[in-house]
């Protein structure tokens, strides 16, 4: 991890659930970071116009907002910002998406707040330090892989379910099923 002065730890959470802001927020402000909060991109786009903010915490669901388009948004406004995507929805299609548009990590849900400062203050240096990849000792269930497709599609598609579920080939209202499900986990 960097050292990092206490002027340079300001972090914008933007999150549509109040709750889940409002602990994130208590617990980094323990830390030592300075929190400003915003609930919709609209909110996200203000602050970081008015704000001299280091960092950002992106929920990927932000109720009628989609957090992958708003990265890219987010380093026009302010370039060195270093943007952390956070999901209760994650697959490596989402992963790969938020890189492309300029996240600088991403990280699923539930997480704590010590895992956030980590991949908040964690260095590229740092990274490359650790970039050895795990391989699985078996390969991911076919539920797995059919949440990853879903996914990648969803992302191709800018999160426009009646055009995922007509390349998917599925009826859009199987597909919202598949969807309101959480991803599956891939075995230990």
């Amino acid at each position: 991890m960097t050292s990092v002065s206490a002027g340079s730890k300001r972090v914008l959470l933007i999150d549509d659930d109040a709750v889940f802001t409002r602990v994130l927020a208590r617990a980094l402000g323990a830390r030592g970071f300075t929190v400003a909060v915003a609930h919709d991109a609209a909110q996200a786009r203000a602050q970081v116009r008015a704000e001299p903010l280091r960092f950002v915490v992106l929920d990927l669901k932000l109720g009628a907002d989609n957090g992958l388009a708003l990265i890219p948004e987010l380093k026009a406004l302010r370039p060195g910002l270093r943007i952390l995507l956070l999901t209760g929805y994650a697959s490596i299609a989402t992963a790969v998406e938020a890189i492309k548009r300029g996240a600088d990590d991403y990280l699923a849900k539930p997480v704590d707040a010590d895992a956030i400062v980590h991949a908040l203050l964690e260095t590229q240096q740092a990274a490359g330090a650790h970039d050895e990849v795990a391989l699985p000792h078996a390969p991911p269930p076919l539920k797995r892989l059919e949440w990853e497709h879903i996914q990648r599609v969803l992302t191709e598609c800018e999160g426009n379910i009646s055009e995922t579920a007509r390349r998917l080939g599925l009826h859009r209202r199987t597909l919202q099923r598949k969807l309101a499900k959480h991803p599956v986990r891939e075995a230990d």
